[in-house]
């Protein structure tokens, strides 16, 4: 059985024919061609598939497509405006919080998300943020401090 499923994406209204079975992840990759949302383990443990639904961060693998139906859904590609990062994605690039890049889509968007509830964190509160978030290639150094030099961004400083 297909169902007509319609939102918003990165600011543009979106619609698409899905089955009942479809995750959010697969109608971003695969039906809108977004691939910047991952797929990582299919087990919902390691957070590359990471999206804003309606202002929050979600795991996209754990929400059928139906039951997003008319949010307000954003990818790490609606976080640019034009040639312009996200303050959060600039810190990624500056302070060198990736290396294969496969994870970093979903920690930018969890890490815009932990500053929108606490802009100012502390390291201990970025790791614990970032406890649903795995990278494979480091020791997540760098990915805290691209954290802490983004949320300074994201406050103005």
């Amino acid at each position: 059985m297909t169902y007509t499923v319609s939102m918003s994406v990165n600011g543009k209204a979106v619609k698409g024919e899905v089955e009942g079975r479809t995750l959010l992840v697969q109608f971003i990759r695969e039906n809108l061609r977004l691939t910047g949302t991952h797929v990582g383990c299919d087990t919902s443990q390691c957070g590359a598939c990471v999206v804003h639904v309606n202002g929050t961060s979600v795991k996209s693998c754990t929400l059928l497509a139906v039951q997003a139906e008319g949010a307000d859904i954003t990818t790490i590609e609606g976080l640019a405006k034009g040639d312009e990062l996200h303050p959060m994605q600039a810190a990624f690039r500056e302070n060198h919080g990736l290396q294969c890049g496969y994870c970093t889509p979903g920690m930018v968007m969890s890490a815009i998300d932990l500053v929108k509830e606490n802009p100012n964190p502390t390291e201990r509160e970025v790791r614990e943020w970032l406890e649903g978030n795995l990278c494979r290639c480091t020791g997540y150094h760098n990915i805290v401090k691209s954290i802490e030099a983004g949320a300074k961004a994201m406050r103005g400083g």
